[in-house]
């Protein structure tokens, strides 16, 4: 969602609130637990895994912080009948002060078979998004003085997107680019309409074996938009017994963060990460946490012999 308000509070913290959302008021949701989730930045890898997989996420930024930033997704995906083909639906909900945005798309992907190990799924997203603003909730600049200063109800727009995903056992490598199209919006910060940035991402990671009951992935992901300074997250996380995930990440410049998960009932995993924040933020609030529920169908009539780990 675009974040575009002023939060409720006095001196310095107005004054750093300011300067923190205008550069974070163009810029999408962002996830520490993304390895869970990868269809919701990268098209190219619906249905990747070759079963039904469906991911919940809820992240509640800046805790202790009014009107700070709290999302809510699902999404779910599968291959069709032949498997080259993979099908997806992806749904969010962002809100932030005043207002909130409700994204759907729908996600189609392409596998193609580049060697006996290595594959590469092409794929498109396309939906729509809509956006409310409701000005009774929070304080913002002359409030009442500016004609655009009105509530905001159903303004929808739509979205296009498109995603490489190119995989083997144990790596990964993928570029996206979730939205090209570049909607106007009004922002309260800047007091005049503003035009959205466009983002580009590339994910790595790969799986290194230390053992048959440990494994060690580290991963990256990279975030570009124009007129903004690069965004690049580094992840370290061992999976222990197929079972028990535990690591750390550092977003640059932004915030470090530790997570955990579990997984059990064959197909079930639950994972919990907690972001403390590195700007001055940090003196406002008491962290960011997020929690992920996924289910990956189990294939038990296909014999797996180089099992996924991404």
């Amino acid at each position: 969602m675009k974040r575009h308000f002023q939060l409720n509070s006095t001196g310095i913290l107005i004054v750093l609130m300011l300067i923190t959302l205008k550069s974070y008021s163009q810029q999408n949701p962002q996830y520490t637990q993304y390895i869970f989730n990868t269809m919701s930045i990268n098209p190219g890898y619906t249905g990747s895994l070759g079963t039904l997989d469906a991911v919940a996420t809820y992240r509640d930024q800046w805790m202790g912080m009014e009107g700070a930033p709290v999302t809510q997704n699902l999404a779910l995906h599968s291959p069709l009948k032949y498997e080259k083909v993979g099908v997806g639906l992806n749904l969010q909900n962002d809100k932030i002060g005043p207002a909130s945005e409700f994204y759907a798309d729908a996600n189609f992907a392409y596998t193609l078979q580049l060697s006996a190990r290595l594959k590469l799924g092409l794929g498109i997203k396309a939906g729509a998004k809509i956006f409310n603003v409701d000005f009774s909730k929070g304080e913002f600049q002359n409030p009442g003085s500016d004609p655009l200063n009105e509530n905001v109800q159903g303004n929808v727009s739509t979205t296009l997107g498109a995603g490489a995903y190119l995989y083997a056992d144990n790596w990964y490598l993928g570029f996206s680019i979730p939205d090209f199209i570049s909607n106007k919006y009004y922002s309260d910060i800047e007091m005049s309409v503003a035009e959205e940035s466009i983002h580009y991402y590339l994910i790595a990671g790969y799986v290194f074996e230390i053992n048959p009951e440990l494994r060690f992935k580290p991963t990256l992901l990279a975030k570009y938009l124009h007129g903004f300074p690069l965004v690049v997250d580094f992840s370290a996380n061992f999976l222990i017994m197929d079972k028990f995930t535990i690591g750390a990440s550092y977003r640059y410049d932004d915030s470090v963060s530790g997570l955990a998960g579990l997984s059990f009932m064959k197909g079930v995993f639950v994972g919990y990460s907690y972001d403390y924040t590195l700007t001055d933020l940090k003196n406002y609030n008491s962290g960011t946490h997020e929690l992920i529920l996924r289910y990956t169908l189990p294939q038990r009539n296909r014999r797996i012999n180089s099992p996924r780990y991404f």
